[in-house]
């Protein structure tokens, strides 16, 4: 059984992003207002606003958790060109109910253009950071020291060619979205999107860290057939499966890709196992997994969240929609639907 409930927020213009802690009871949105705000979820479930400040000087567009083992982290990001990791700090004297300040730890200013993804790594990585522009770039940031995230010294700038196989092609994408894979099996896999109007060529670009040669690669993209924009990534959670999982959302709607590393090439590349299609009806804005990479959210240009999930024999279904809601009072004063999946519910508006 699924409720919705409206949450009243401080933001005074579109809130781009909600992003949901490890343990599901932290809330993080993020806005056009240039502001961040943080959620806790009470003991009367119901959702308190604990701070809310202003992060960047241009909209931001994402918002991100670290996992908790690294401390209580956010990565935003933003029009401004920048991105920004934050650190709660609470007073050893707080009093009850007084706002809870986030400290800005450290700045990424590396980016010629918009950032506009952020996301931290799987814990097993480490305390890695990845960005992407609209300058055509992925960035990789570590924290040599996870305790420690005022420093960041590892800068990797991935170039998100569209033809990986022809080294003097030097055209780049624009990109949108990024995600990592949380694969133990495999070395460390990202995916990057990209929403750019170009056609004929993929705009979905796969990076793999190399153990042999100690540096990330470009693969070459089986996924050809994603010549359309995208607008979000996001690899399933990886659960003693043999293959991952990747939906990609964007123009032409929702497509699942199950794929496997390559076990007969000499170079590294992913084999497509099955496509699905699962929304085409709509623009795609957001997709998101539950813990157990079970059940796919997917949200869009139809004001409406729709739940799929597969079952043993890989065969989806859709199980769940959701209408969406966005009211604003006479105050300006935005809200948003939120609606009670445990761990990685979608609520958007964009």
């Amino acid at each position: 059984m699924y409720s919705s409930h409206p949450i009243e927020t401080d933001h005074k213009d579109l809130i781009h992003d909600v992003a949901f802690d490890f343990h599901g009871r932290r809330m993080a949105t993020c806005s056009s207002d240039q502001t961040v705000q943080v959620f806790d979820l009470g003991a009367d479930d119901e959702w308190h606003r604990t701070a809310s400040w202003k992060a960047h000087a241009g909209s931001i567009w994402k918002v991100n958790w670290a996992h908790p083992e690294f401390g209580t982290l956010l990565a935003t990001c933003s029009f401004d060109r920048t991105a920004i990791v934050w650190e709660e700090h609470i007073p050893s004297r707080r009093v009850e109910g007084e706002p809870v300040r986030w400290l800005k730890r450290f700045n990424l200013v590396d980016a010629t253009g918009p950032v506009t993804d952020v996301r931290f790594a799987p814990k097993h990585i480490g305390l890695w950071l990845a960005t992407c522009s609209s300058d055509g770039f992925v960035r990789l940031y570590q924290a040599p020291d996870p305790l420690n995230p005022n420093k960041w010294d590892t800068r990797i700038a991935l170039q998100g060619n569209t033809n990986p196989a022809d080294k003097t092609d030097k055209t780049r994408l624009e990109m949108s979205c990024v995600a990592w894979n949380s694969s133990l099996r495999d070395p460390p896999l990202i995916a990057a999107g990209s929403d750019s109007k170009s056609m004929d060529v993929s705009h979905v670009v796969l990076f793999q860290y190399s153990n042999s040669r100690s540096t990330w690669e470009i693969l070459n993209s089986p996924l050809e057939d994603v010549d359309w924009p995208v607008n979000d990534l996001a690899f399933a959670p990886h659960l003693g499966r043999s293959y991952s999982m990747l939906s990609v959302a964007g123009e032409r709607g929702c497509v699942v890709f199950l794929m496997k590393a390559s076990s007969v090439s000499a170079i590294p590349m992913y084999d497509i196992l099955r496509r699905v299609s699962l929304r085409h009806d709509a623009v795609m804005w957001r997709v998101s997994w539950n813990i157990m990479g079970t059940i796919l959210a997917t949200a869009g240009m139809d004001n409406c969240v729709t739940l799929f999930k597969s079952n043993y024999m890989d065969n989806w279904k859709e199980i769940l929609l959701l209408r969406g809601d966005v009211r604003k009072d006479n105050d300006q004063k935005f809200k948003f639907i939120s609606s009670s999946i445990p761990n990685r519910s979608l609520t958007l508006n964009r």
